[in-house]
């Protein structure tokens, strides 16, 4: 298995699994972009947004409502936070597994960059 996130999953690399549950995992990003940066991933290999077909969006929707419940218990939902799936090359994906960044604890600008 190549994919360092499907590594994760299956705990064959170590992560701080700060949530997880049976089809999503929630652990922190090993370079932080603000106090609360957390990443949010389906444990089933999915590519990215951009290959999901039908059958795929209800991991999308788990992973979506794990990053709703991560933010809720990490308290970020009181002031804000953000939400990026970075898709391709051209969108800054590194990782060929979907994700979500969850960044919270400071004031996020616009356009991100």
């Amino acid at each position: 298995m190549d994919c360092i996130f499907c590594q994760i999953a299956a705990g064959e690399l170590p992560a701080e699994r700060v949530y997880e549950d049976e089809d999503t995992l929630a652990f922190p990003d090993l370079r932080p972009r603000a106090p609360h940066h957390l990443l949010v991933i389906p444990k089933r290999h999915l590519d990215s947004l951009a290959g999901a077909r039908d059958e795929d969006w209800p991991a999308v929707a788990a992973c979506l409502r794990t990053v709703a419940h991560v933010a809720r218990t990490r308290g970020m939902d009181q002031a804000g936070y953000r939400v990026v799936a970075n898709v391709g090359v051209d969108g800054g994906q590194t990782v060929n597994h979907l994700h979500w960044h969850v960044l919270g604890g400071r004031l996020m600008t616009w356009p991100p960059g």
